[in-house]
């Protein structure tokens, strides 16, 4: 299993896609994903969404604990669950639970961010029974079979995990640093999700336990079904299969105060990496916030395609990087707005190589400042967008992850249009304005990672 498991686009990665900016109002294009929604005794959330199209269903759960649901010293217990839910429950017997979805033709998967851990089957229409019965007996009776040993041996996999997605990949630490540089320690963001090696050594059973109970309760948890469905039968069949769950407690909200930089954090890593990289980093509004789409389209301004801006004269005109990317990486209490920069080999001293990269950068952000993009950048970036925004409404399994992710951030799973909407009304000056208001030279983090020896 890899941090980031799942082959559908999340909501959150969707945001990221979502960069356009129209010169003029548009029509919103009539896109709807329309649902039935009802609430079961024990307080889960149920989505059913009917689609013919072909004869497969998707069952997507979320249970809305992710990393910023831990606290500091217990880091990594969502991720850890993620890979604790594959390995059996009471009636499903370790490694039964791919194997009988393999049997009937379907696949699954999961994956863990700060905000959220979900889980999904993709199935023929007719084992709908089977991936409920899967889910609901590892949401309701798990725990039977959650032992100390269970628990030892899935800790060694995500510690694995770790050394081999962060401690021994290129720039791979990095990603660590970032955030605990963004954030202070009291903050839900500050840990990355996977979690610390010295808290995944000392989380106990007991701890584990503690987790499962207070966080994956039916309360806490959604579940759309999407697909090739009658929904009154799909309805008796939810009813049928997670009714008898305990309800269990309802988390209180997250609290977590705004986190501004008041200055320039500047920090020099070492790597066991051939090419020096730079990460600019400021913090930006919370996903579907104002600004947030606004930094999505600036995104794709700056580094969207050959001919965007940071793109033409790094990597075409100067050759001074080998890649860079900007991106607008939304999340519920709050997000950031990055630029990574990768440099390509020279025999200058790398503090120097990425100095120039800097002064490159900053020049097209201040030019950003001072005047609009043009309407060309605008155009461009819309025929994107409403591209991959419909293609992503093409497959059930994709629209059951974004109608999950729309529920769990505005409560409306069938918030397509009115996503798409915030895009196509932005004018050029609305990506002035947030270039001016989220991204000071004077308040933000510049994380340069050069190799060791260099």
């Amino acid at each position: 299993m890899t941090l980031q498991r799942t082959r559908m686009a999340t909501a959150l990665s969707l945001v990221a896609l979502l960069t356009l900016a129209p010169v003029a109002a548009q029509q919103v294009p009539k896109v709807s994903a329309p649902y039935e929604m009802f609430t079961l005794p024990n307080g889960l959330t149920v989505i059913l969404h009917e689609d013919h199209s072909v004869p497969m269903v998707t069952v997507n759960v979320w249970y809305h604990a992710g990393s910023a649901r831990e606290k500091f010293g217990r880091t990594g217990f969502a991720h850890l669950f993620e890979h604790i839910l594959f390995e059996g429950s009471k009636n499903v017997k370790e490694g039964d639970f791919d194997n009988f979805l393999e049997a009937a033709g379907g696949t699954n998967n999961g994956s863990t961010t700060t905000d959220r851990t979900n889980y999904y089957e993709s199935v023929p229409s007719n084992a709908l029974d089977l991936a409920l019965f899967l889910e609901s007996d590892r949401m309701g009776f798990l725990l039977d079979v959650v032992t100390p040993q269970l628990v030892n041996g899935q800790r060694d996999v995500v510690k694995n995990e770790r050394r081999q997605s962060y401690e021994n990949a290129p720039y791979g630490m990095s990603n660590v640093r970032l955030t605990e540089l963004m954030y202070p320690k009291t903050h839900p963001y500050y840990w990355p999700v996977i979690g610390y090696m010295e808290d995944l050594t000392a989380a106990t059973h007991e701890d584990v336990k503690e987790f499962f109970t207070k966080y994956y309760a039916p309360g806490n948890a959604s579940i759309v079904i999407a697909g090739d469905i009658n929904p009154a039968d799909a309805k008796k069949k939810v009813e049928h299969w997670f009714a008898d769950i305990k309800a269990g407690p309802r988390p209180a909200p997250i609290e977590a105060p705004p986190v501004e930089l008041t200055s320039v954090i500047k920090e020099t890593m070492t790597d066991n990496v051939q090419l020096s990289r730079l990460i600019l980093a400021w913090h930006s509004p919370a996903q579907f916030t104002p600004g947030d789409a606004e930094l999505d389209v600036l995104a794709n301004v700056l580094t969207g395609g050959k001919n965007s801006r940071l793109y033409k004269r790094l990597v075409y005109d100067l050759q001074l990087v080998q890649s860079i990317q900007a991106f607008q990486s939304s999340a519920a209490l709050g997000s950031r707005f990055q630029i990574v920069a990768t440099a390509r080999p020279s025999d200058e001293p790398p503090d120097q190589v990425l100095a120039k990269i800097t002064t490159i950068i900053d020049e097209e952000i201040e030019k950003l400042k001072a005047a609009p993009p043009a309407a060309r950048e605008v155009q461009r970036a819309l025929n994107g967008i409403e591209s991959n925004f419909l293609n992503s409404m093409q497959q059930s399994g994709d629209k059951a992850d974004v109608m999950n992710a729309y529920f769990f951030a505005t409560g409306n799973p069938d918030y397509f249009a009115e996503d798409l909407a915030r895009y196509l009304a932005l004018q050029p000056n609305d990506i002035q304005a947030a270039t001016r208001r989220w991204l000071p030279l004077d308040r933000r983090l510049e994380l340069s990672v050069h190799p060791k020896g260099k």
